[in-house]
């Protein structure tokens, strides 16, 4: 019953956000993390929270 518990934390957490206006939602879920323990991060832009473009790490190639 307790799994059942977090599956439904998890559903309540991501209709909240989607209501809130929230378009794209990547859920990494930890075995190892503490309960109850979320982070949440936040990026301007349509790409990926987390890729090379939205950290900024993509190598621009040299022109010619």
């Amino acid at each position: 019953m307790e799994r059942y518990q977090d599956i439904e934390n998890i559903i309540e957490l991501l209709d909240s956000k989607m209501e809130s206006g929230v378009g794209r939602i990547n859920l990494q879920v930890d075995e190892d993390a503490a309960d109850g323990d979320v982070k949440e991060r936040y990026h301007h832009g349509r790409c990926d929270v987390g890729s090379p473009w939205a950290n900024g790490t993509v190598k621009n190639f040299e022109c010619g």
